[in-house]
């Protein structure tokens, strides 16, 4: 299956070389993949064996596109994305703003007829979804211009899906859903480890999964790879929009999400006199416990709002959510008194497409209100002392994250044992702590130690670029923060 996938993955992606020098970007091409793929599954399922109504308009349909050639071609097929782009349900979030990026009528026949060759509909579920999340994995390694930032890490994905553990008969949601790779792996956990009933199986497809994300072209890409993967029906589990913007009132069992990295959320305004300026957009939202333009913080207090009583949670967050000042001590506090804050897990760097990253993955139980605060002890498993990782040379493995399942004891977490790297922090000794600093680390740094051990220079070199981007960063959030006041 995966030499199958990979072969198809390949064939189709090489032919992106050839467009590249039209100039169409690596994600452009998923775009234009991602539309004509849906089509031809639209017409493949109208047909025997099994002969559905196609929500595809006569006339707007695959064989109408294979019917013609030449600038008739492009400009049917700009025509077709057009008219779905006013769609609603599935329709409305694949084809929204869509446009044909591939200007040569010539070159979009061959992209037809590579498409046309396959069966996409007769596919095993699992090879489509391969073949796609090979495409989007490409899309992501493209440094230039691909998706890196909207991909999180598979290895981390599959550790925070382990040791969270979703349930048949719950819900799930991402609020900031990238290319649905959360969502995915939740659904691929409970298909594997439970004996579904029809119902069980028909509400994991429909009703337990929901995605948000604000780029219009992810969306796209997230709610193909969950149809690719046999979720949702007419209508898509993910919507397009700004997850901060309010309560929707939806409550979900669990989150699982890694929110976009950078600092501030910020919107361009626009002067009379034409001059335009970036200002920081803050949420006044009644079910924060804080208001601040610092969009990480606002996650962890939507998120919040987003679980049930009992709810769970897991999200990627940058360190300076663990210890800025101002809103960001407000969270904490208000974090381990009204939330049972139990396991933090700091991420080594090397292991994100976008630059200068420094993570960490919070996992906490949203509660009833109480005098008495919820958290009583805060577990840090360091997976980021001498620990060296790179993007090509030596990535973040699955086995890399074992030692961390270990210890989280997803089967009874309040039976768990210290280790070198994973040690328990009282409620009372973090509310000690300056700020309530929750970036602590116990660990000796080796290289620090022993300069003959140092990591490879490749290696090196990038750990001081992300140590650099991120002091960049915190300069210029207080240069911001100096300039509004």
């Amino acid at each position: 299956m995966a030499n199958a996938s990979a072969t198809i993955v390949q064939r189709v992606w090489n032919y992106c070389h050839v467009l590249r020098d039209d100039g169409v970007s690596y994600g452009d091409y998923l775009e234009q993949l991602t539309y004509l793929i849906f089509l031809k599954m639209a017409d493949e399922q109208s047909k025997p064996p099994f002969n559905r109504p196609s929500g595809i308009p006569a006339g707007l349909d695959w064989p109408s596109l294979l019917s013609r050639d030449g600038d008739a071609l492009e400009a049917h097929y700009r025509h077709i994305l057009e008219t779905l782009g006013k769609g609603s349900g599935m329709l409305g979030v694949i084809f929204r703003k869509s446009q044909n990026k591939i200007q040569d009528p010539a070159k979009l026949r061959r992209l037809l007829q590579l498409i046309d060759e396959e069966i996409w509909t007769g596919m095993d579920i699992d090879i489509k979804g391969e073949i796609y999340e090979g495409l989007l994995q490409k899309n992501a390694e493209d440094v230039k211009g691909g998706a890196g930032q909207y991909f999180t890490p598979r290895a981390l994905i599959v550790a925070m899906v382990q040791v969270m553990r979703p349930e048949p008969d719950k819900t799930l949601c991402d609020p900031a859903c990238g290319t649905g790779g959360f969502l995915l792996a939740a659904y691929d956990y409970i298909n594997h480890n439970y004996a579904l009933d029809r119902e069980q199986k028909r509400f994991l497809r429909y009703n337990a999964l929901k995605g948000q994300d604000i780029v219009d072209s992810v969306a796209r890409l997230c709610a193909m790879n969950l149809y690719l993967h046999g979720i949702g029906g007419e209508e898509s589990p993910i919507t397009v929009g700004d997850s901060l913007l309010s309560d929707s009132g939806e409550r979900y069992d669990m989150v699982l999400t890694n929110p976009p990295f950078g600092r501030k959320s910020s919107m361009t305004i626009v002067n009379g006199e034409g001059k335009a300026d970036r200002a920081a957009l803050v949420y006044e939202r009644e079910d924060f416990w804080a208001t601040t333009s610092n969009k990480q913080i606002n996650f962890v207090q939507h998120i919040k709002t987003l679980l049930k009583i009992n709810g769970r949670a897991a999200m990627v967050v940058p360190d300076n959510v663990l210890f800025e000042g101002g809103a960001g001590e407000t969270i904490r506090r208000k974090l381990l008194h009204e939330c049972d804050l139990h396991t933090l897990l700091r991420l080594p760097t090397g292991i994100f497409y976008a630059q200068g990253v420094k993570a960490n993955v919070l996992f906490f139980d949203r509660k009833r209100a109480s005098e008495r605060p919820w958290t009583e002890r805060l577990w840090i498993y360091d997976l980021r002392t001498n620990q060296h990782f790179t993007l090509r040379t030596n990535p973040l493995g699955e086995e890399d994250l074992q030692g961390f399942i270990n210890c989280y004891h997803a089967e009874n977490r309040h039976d768990r044992q210290e280790t070198e790297r994973f040690r328990a922090f009282t409620y009372d000794e973090l509310l000690q702590r300056d700020k309530v600093n929750l970036d602590i680390f116990w660990l000796k740094d080796d290289s620090v130690e022993d300069s003959a051990n140092l990591p490879d220079p490749d290696v090196l070199a990038r750990e001081i670029a992300e140590n650099l981007q991120a002091a960049l960063e915190q300069f210029s959030s207080i240069y911001e923060e100096l300039g509004s006041a």
